[in-house]
């Protein structure tokens, strides 16, 4: 008697089934002595067309809406080139499965799929529509190393155990069929004219593009403030430096006259070194990557890559067995894989120069199970490639190298500030100059980058030096940079809790995160940005995102400003959240959305609306 296992992709099939020594490949399954592995290709199954349940949707009116069928149906996929006929090589697999499900030495079925909402939804359909009677397992694992195969195996789940992880990607699917087909159809008939012209509404498109609406106003009603600085340059017998005159803690002023009436009065006058402090600090490298931030950290260093080009990459080194599950929020692992990670290390470190230094710790900033949600982080798997490509070769290497950074000394600098006086009229007038070195590389050895030191000449308290220079400098205050792809998906992750901070602000942590409050899940942030291109809503140019024309006539004319508003929307994330961990029921939360969609359907029927123009067909945001 056998166990057929579903996997998700032909290629995890495939290393299941390296693992577990089944060699006779068949059309659409592989077989061995205890094992039938078989796999879908991603989905196959998709939700109905609103023609598909009445003729007369096909035709958009407003009479039709709002639309919510009073039973949800699934059909085989679409051609992707033909959406009028049906995938012939879904329809195929299918019947594959259905046969080997069907088959009398064929005892139980194995999920296979990704452990996360997506993959369970995508077994669970199959299961469904081929009305499976056999029982069902799941094994959960976060690799698909044989070791980890084999271990999932003899630890499996029970189907049923599953139920609340299926009740929330079916709740996710359905709630983004209603608001994506209604709004789109209505707000499509209602602010566009003419054949062919589709505004794309969606739950997670909305507040996404609010978000770089609301930094494009920021920028666009910035007013420019100019401030001036007083900066002089000293000279001691060990050499020059310069400084920055400050009073209390500023060292930026508005009024230049009075800048200038104090270079005046100190102009040509020796100072005299007040204070010098040196100061030893530790920095100790960032924490492990979730896919947020390993997309932020690879789209901030590497040209020609996109958020979604990240997960593509992340997505074929984790089908490839070299790292763990991508689609992760957390940023620590389990304490439970303490000696998996040991020995990943230890194959990690045999070839550095400087493996000495790559000691294994089990600190909490590593391992903390409070720091896990579902996932652990990404870390590789004891695999070592042999023949990536560049691409692969650049997002592997930045996982593997933020991995064995968590087990290298801290980067040490020693930070110097002095303090010159010059005595003026009345008071002294003191000037700020700081300085900082490498001292200990630490962690820092892993990479390239060359961290240049500022320097300072080696001066003491109470030394007397010259003033060489000193002058006014004019500045003017800078408008908050464009959001980039890495910023964009920090605040989605927080809901634009952290909407300020700028490209160049390397800090990924935010203690501040609530897990499932959010916009969208780390699977589906790069697909949403991709789909705000499409619509011609966003734009690039360089890393930057602008907001197109049709983009901000969108957001400033679509009524419905809870679907625009970053915390609805979180709070609709974090209810699906609960719904998977078993905490909130489905039906509340889908009568929810139904609600909502009826009443912004209603809503939006009934207001004057201004045209949207648009040019280009689209598709509903449907995938989550």
């Amino acid at each position: 008697m056998k166990k057929l296992i579903l996997a998700e992709k032909p290629s995890v099939a495939r290393n299941i089934a390296e693992a577990l020594k089944c060699k006779m490949k068949k059309d659409g399954y592989i077989e061995g002595e205890n094992y039938i592995i078989t796999w879908a290709f991603g989905h196959l199954l998709t939700l109905y067309d609103c023609k598909d349940y009445d003729p007369k949707l096909a035709l958009w009116s407003f009479e039709n809406f709002p639309y919510i069928p009073e039973e949800f149906k699934y059909k085989i996929k679409n051609d992707g080139k033909n959406k009028n006929v049906v995938d012939p090589g879904a329809k195929k697999q299918l019947e594959i499965i259905r046969s080997l499900v069907n088959r009398q030495d064929v005892t139980d079925i194995v999920s296979a799929t990704d452990f996360d909402r997506e993959g369970e939804l995508i077994a669970l359909l199959i299961f469904d529509y081929l009305k499976v009677t056999k029982p069902i397992h799941r094994i959960l694992i976060n690799e698909w190393t044989p070791t980890e195969i084999n271990k999932g195996l003899n630890n499996l789940k029970k189907n049923s155990e599953m139920k609340p992880l299926q009740d929330a990607g079916v709740s996710r699917q359905l709630a983004d069929w209603v608001i994506g087909i209604n709004f789109t159809s209505i707000a499509t008939m209602k602010y566009t004219r003419g054949k062919g012209n589709l505004l794309n509404i969606g739950r997670v498109l909305m507040p996404t593009l609010k978000m770089i609406y609301d930094r494009e106003m920021q920028i666009k009603n910035f007013k420019v403030e100019e401030f001036f600085e007083l900066n002089a340059t000293f000279k001691g017998e060990a050499g020059t430096y310069k400084g920055k005159f400050f009073h209390g803690k500023k060292d930026k002023f508005p009024n230049k006259q009075s800048v200038e009436r104090l270079k005046d009065e100190i102009h040509g006058k020796d100072g005299i070194i007040k204070e010098k402090t040196v100061e030893v600090k530790k920095e100790n490298s960032p924490s492990l990557f979730n896919l947020s931030n390993l997309q932020g950290y690879v789209t901030s260093k590497y040209k020609g890559f996109t958020a979604d080009k990240v997960l593509k990459v992340a997505q074929s080194l984790y089908e490839k067995k070299h790292i763990t599950y991508p689609r992760t929020e957390s940023t620590a692992l389990e304490e439970s894989i303490k000696d998996k990670a040991k020995n990943v290390l230890e194959t990690l470190k045999k070839d550095l120069p400087f493996k000495d230094e790559v000691v294994f710790n089990t600190s909490k900033k590593v391992f903390n199970n409070e720091k896990v949600e579902s996932h652990s982080a990404i870390i590789p798997t004891y695999i070592i490639p042999k023949n990536l490509t560049e691409d692969e070769r650049i997002v592997y290497n930045s996982i593997k190298n933020r991995f064995i950074s968590q087990f290298m000394p801290s980067a040490e600098y020693e930070n110097t500030e002095i303090i010159t006086s010059v005595q003026g009229d009345n008071y002294e007038r003191l000037f700020s100059t700081k300085g900082k070195i490498l001292r200990v590389k630490g962690w820092l050895k892993l990479y390239d980058e060359d961290k240049k030191d500022e320097l300072l000449p080696p001066v003491n308290k109470n030394d007397v030096v010259k003033m060489v220079e000193i002058k006014v400098v004019s500045k003017k205050s800078k408008p908050p940079a464009h959001h980039t792809e890495k910023t964009l998906l920090k605040a989605m992750e927080t809901c634009g809790k952290n909407s300020n901070s700028s490209d160049e602000d390397d800090n990924e942590e935010d203690s501040s995160i609530l897990y499932g409050y959010s916009i969208g899940t780390a699977a589906t942030r790069a697909e949403t940005i991709n789909k705000l291109k499409y619509a011609d809503y966003i734009t690039t140019k360089g890393k930057s995102l602008l907001i197109t024309e049709k983009g901000i006539k969108l957001i400033e004319n679509f009524p419905l400003k809870e679907l625009m508003d970053t915390d609805y929307t979180g709070r609709l994330e974090k209810k699906l959240y609960d719904v998977e961990k078993g905490t909130f029921n489905k039906r509340d939360f889908l009568n929810e959305i139904f609600t909502f969609t009826k009443e912004g359907v209603v809503k939006i029927k009934r207001i004057r609306a201004e045209l949207i123009c648009d040019t280009r067909p689209n598709v509903t945001e449907s995938k989550k």
